[in-house]
Parts: structure tokens; sequence; C-alpha cells
């Protein structure tokens, strides 16, 4: 990364970097800060326009950073950057400089890695790997929260050498790996941390604002496959066909999972029958075992199929697999069932929304029925889905009323399109709303006892806040205020 270290303070040598930082607002102490600028976000290959941290390093200083990744050229044109030289690690490209590291700390360690990517569903996909590994004895390094892009994966990586940690304290690290532009995210991600297994949850349309086309958000998927060591196995949903094809992309095993087809790795004998649990047979190479997954929703179902995918490879046992399926916990914002005391039920899956997982989620509300009176769907926009976005949600909410939603609210934007589909399937009783806030607001006098909530939206929607209207007014069921 080419630091330049000859002006530094003598005493920085003797301080411990506790933790490594590309926020200044966040900064703790003994944290080393990387001041990123929109050249180094370019290189990178990051869409959008981005604040120079620059600007903020005085201030990360004072938060009690211990020292400053920062680009060289920057800092010379300067002066007050140059009066903090002495606390200054300058380098080409502080971006460049934070994946080096990172890369250098993985080369060192060289244990097994996981790298999950997919059109959704990575992040629980990753809980429920790392889940399942540890309970089976594993040390395990994961993702931080959604870490899974140039930043984030290598601040991941990071964690083995923070807060005292040691890369031995790990056995194996399970990493989100994502992308959304064509500019080859995973090649790079994979070039840092090469994965000795490789899992392919699914490939649908998002992105499509900067990658045009399906085939196209498949082929930069399929560089994780790609990317796998020599003989690394790939995991592969046998139920996406372009997933599938990505058998070409390796000379190494294969491991699939899925529900609809034939798979190494499936569910068997599955019992729905109670809301917020998926009981099955996990049926292995390995063996056969009764399994239970106390989430709800087929895309979960096959989330820890991968997870068990994962497993399998590593030679873990069915038993085992199905043992720490059953104490597993859905990620906040992805798929939570909370039951409320006023009797009503909110399945809180707000983090994200693609017209794959929504009608996933709205097949599980709707096949629903122990003591339930009314299913309502509230459905933000659904961002990234290029210039057929429109015509995607009027389909959308066209299946939402086939498949017997008794009411459904669209929230901002296209979500006006929910409620044009459903309305030429015969659903009227809708609404649409300009803001998950006038959402929130109506929501507190509409849900009542014997109601089934799902709540889904595109990240930036914010449709979390109608769960947290809830929470705060009514309490949940078993919980004293």
């Amino acid at each position: 990364m080419g630091a330049t270290v000859d002006r530094l303070r003598p005493e920085l040598f003797d301080k411990e970097i506790l933790d490594f930082s590309i926020d200044s607002r966040t900064i703790e102490p003994g944290e080393l800060f990387f001041a990123l600028s929109q050249p180094d976000y370019e290189r990178a290959g990051f869409n959008g326009k981005f604040a120079d941290a620059h600007n903020f390093i005085a201030s990360a200083f004072e938060r009690g950073a211990v020292a400053a990744v920062a680009r060289q050229t920057r800092v010379a044109a300067d002066k007050e950057l140059e009066a903090l030289n002495d606390r200054l690690l300058l380098v080409d490209d502080a971006i460049a400089a934070l994946q080096t590291l990172a890369r250098q700390v993985y080369e060192r360690w060289s244990r097994p890695v996981v790298g999950i990517t997919g059109s959704a569903g990575k992040t629980t996909t990753k809980e429920l790997t790392a889940h399942v590994l540890a309970r089976a004895g594993h040390r395990v390094l994961k993702s931080e929260r959604n870490y899974n892009n140039g930043l984030g994966l290598p601040l991941s990586v990071l964690q083995m050498i923070s807060r005292g940690r040691r890369p031995e304290n790990f056995d194996l690290a399970v990493l989100e790996m994502g992308m959304s532009s064509p500019t080859h995210e995973i090649r790079r991600l994979v070039q840092m941390t090469p994965p000795d297994v490789g899992v392919e949850l699914m490939v649908a349309p998002v992105h499509l604002e900067h990658l045009g086309t399906i085939e196209n958000v498949a082929a930069m998927k399929a560089e994780l496959i790609e990317g796998l060591k020599p003989g690394g196995t790939a995991v592969l949903n046998a139920d996406d066909e372009l997933v599938m094809e990505m058998k070409s992309k390796t000379d190494g095993p294969v491991l699939t999972f899925g529900l609809q087809h034939e798979a190494d790795v499936m569910a068997k004998e599955i019992d729905t029958s109670r809301f917020g649990s998926i009981r099955f047979r996990l049926q292995t190479p390995a063996g056969e075992a009764a399994a239970e997954l106390p989430m709800t929703g087929g895309h979960n179902l096959m989330n820890a199929l991968a997870a068990s995918a994962v497993a399998t490879a590593l030679k873990i046992k069915p038993e085992l697999i199905a043992d720490a399926l059953r104490s597993v916990k859905p990620p906040r914002m992805r798929g939570e069932v909370l039951e409320f005391a006023g009797g009503f039920t909110v399945v809180d899956d707000s983090y994200n929304s693609n017209p794959r997982s929504l009608l996933s989620m709205v097949r599980t509300v709707a096949e629903a029925r122990e003591r339930v009176k009314r299913r309502i769907v509230i459905a933000g926009e659904m961002l990234e889905l290029g210039r057929d976005a429109p015509a995607m949600h009027r389909e959308t909410g066209r299946e939402i009323a086939r498949l017997g939603i008794d009411v459904l609210w669209g929230v901002r934007g296209l979500a006006k399109e929910f409620i044009a589909g459903a309305g030429e399937h015969d659903l009227s009783n809708t609404r649409f709303f300009e803001s998950s806030e006038e959402a929130a607001v109506a929501a507190l006098k509409e849900v009542g006892d014997g109601d089934l909530v799902l709540v889904k939206g595109s990240r930036s929607v914010e449709t979390d806040k109608i769960v947290s209207a809830l929470r705060e007014k009514f309490p949940l069921l078993g919980v004293n205020r």
C-alpha cells in the first residue's frame, strides 16, 4: 500500500491499534481511521458521490484515533492536514490500503473461508451458517452485520486482530460477498479472501438499474464460483436455473440444495402448520435427521438448506446440523415474528425486498390459518429493478391479490403499482401511503386482534418505522413494560 512512515511520531510505534474504522463519527480511542475519498471510491468501483473523509481527520483525532490512513496527494495540498502529518500514514489509495491489510491478515491466518452471495438471503444464510458451524464446535469469524462489499469485507476480516482478538482464535470464516454494479466487485472480494466453499443462493432481478439484465446479474454473481480455491466446493441452488449454470465455472466438487428439484441437500415431509416454525426431514448425502427451523417462509427454509449444505461440505453430521437449526434466531428485520399482547402478529421482514422474496413471504402469510382473521400486507417500494420496475410492481400486486390476502397497503413511489395490480384482480381493500411514517400512523389505528401483518420493503423506504411504531404503542406478548 506504499505507506510513508518517516515523519511519524516515534511514540506512535509503541501504541496498540485496538480497532479499525472508516467512520469518524463512531471512532473510539485507540482506533486507526481510514480517510476515504472520491478517487478511492471510484478506483474501487463504487457508484455515487461520497464525502471526503480527510475533512474529518481532525475530529477523529479528537475522539481518540491513534492515527489515520490518508491519501498522500490530498494531504500535500492541505496545510491543516500537513500540520497533522506526524500522525498520518500516507498512501496512494486508502481503500486499497484497507484491502491490502485485510489480505495480509487472511494470508497469515490461511484457514477455510465460506463465501456467500445471492440476490437475496445473504445475511440470513450467513447467520444460519455461522450458527450451525459454531454449534458443531468451530470457532467462527463472520461478517459484521451485512458488511459484504469492498469496505465491509476487509473490516470483517480485520476483526481477527481487533479488541484483543488473534487470528489463531478462529477456525474458519463465513463472509458475505455482495455486488450492485458491473465493476467486478465479487472478483475483487474473492481475491482478498479466496473461498474454500462458495454458496450461490439465487439470481433475481435486483440492481438492474446498474446491471441491465438478469443475465448480467448472474455473470457478476458467478465470480464467486470462478474465484474458489483450487478444489473448493461450490454450493448451488438446484431450484434456480441461472445458478445451476454456474456448475460450468468450476472443476471442483459441487453440492446442491433445493426444494423443487432433486438435490444433494433437501427438506422432505415439510410441516408448516405452526406459524413461525417449519418442521421437516433434513436429507443429506451423509444421511437424514428430523429438523425444525424456528423461522417462517419458504425462502428461509432454502437459506437453512444452504447452511446445511455448507455444513455437509465441512463433514458435519446431519444430526448435528438439525440440532443446531432448532436453536437459531432470525436476524432482526428479516422474517422476525412478533407476537403482540393485543392478539395480533407482525412479521418484520423490513430489511429489504424484491419480487421473489416479497411473494415468498406473502405466500407464507396467505397459508396461515390458526387464529388468523385478516392477512395484511404492508409492502414498500422495491428499488433498483431497472426500466421494468413499474411492470414488476404491478404484476407483484396482482399475485398478492391472487394469493388471497385480505388487505394490501403500498408505501412510497412505485408501490402505487402494487395497488393498481391488486385492483385488477378484485382486491379492493387497499391503500397507498407516500411514506412509512404515514403508514405507521394508520397502522396504529388499523391493526387489531386476529390480524397477521407482513411488513416488507426496500431498505431506504424504512418500513421498519411501521414495526417500531407498533412496538412503541403495543406490548409484546409476555413482555412487561
